[in-house]
């Protein structure tokens, strides 16, 4: 009888032991899984807007001239030909 309620007693710490462990499993993986995705998401930088097209593209895509961004060369082409047209 004595034995029976010694392993009754050691299967629950055991039990009680590897939930606990599994619960302190799960929360490092679901913050692992919220930091590379906060990683993934700030990947690509800053977004700016081109001041041709006014679309926004990421700061590391984008072309900078004159203190402005441009998403490709032949905006950037085209506003410096147009200011240089004003001045």
């Amino acid at each position: 009888m004595n034995l029976l309620i010694i392993r009754l007693i050691l299967f629950g710490v055991i039990f009680f032991a590897g939930l606990k462990l599994y619960g302190i499993y799960r929360e490092w993986k679901l913050e692992r899984e919220a930091r590379l995705e906060r990683e993934r998401r700030h990947e690509g930088g800053q977004m700016v807007r081109c001041r041709w097209c006014d679309v926004h593209v990421p700061e590391s895509e984008a072309l900078r001239e004159r203190a402005e961004w441009f998403c490709c060369p032949a905006h950037r082409d085209r506003f410096l030909a147009e200011q240089d047209k004003t001045s």
